[in-house]
């Protein structure tokens, strides 16, 4: 009487996976844009500071400021846009089954040299006795 027919559609682990994967990368563009914003405003600073408030005016220390600052942008940028493409979780997956299935064959491998161990008789032989002078 009083519950409603609720539809509730249970996400499958492809599916749940997907939205993962996007909001990581929603989250991750997002960080890029605050960081441009906050390159910006910075660099921006960094010029009044050096041409209005003439802080070290006889050097243009913001020039390498500011280049230093845009390396580092240009880092996050490669990092969110070109390296998730070609390292992202189709890769990560790509590279754990490689190593399972190396794992399994090196334990298969171990296995068998166990078991040519154990069913070679071992022929123990007393070691001769020296004699003491």
């Amino acid at each position: 009487m009083f519950s409603r027919n609720k539809n509730t559609s249970k996400l499958n682990v492809e599916q749940h996976e997907l939205l993962e994967n996007a909001q990581k990368r929603v989250k991750q563009k997002k960080r890029l844009y605050t960081h441009f914003v906050v390159f910006l405003v910075g660099s921006t600073f960094l010029v009044l500071i050096n041409k209005i408030l003439k802080y070290g005016q006889e050097y243009n220390w913001f020039i390498w400021a500011i280049t230093f600052w845009g390396f580092l942008f240009v880092l996050h940028i490669f990092n969110v846009f070109i390296t998730n493409k070609f390292m992202g979780n189709d890769w990560e997956r790509s590279q754990r089954e490689r190593l399972v299935e190396k794992q399994k064959k090196r334990i298969a491998e171990m296995d068998k040299e166990i078991e040519q161990k154990i069913k070679q008789p071992t022929s123990i032989e007393p070691e001769p006795k020296k004699k003491l002078l």
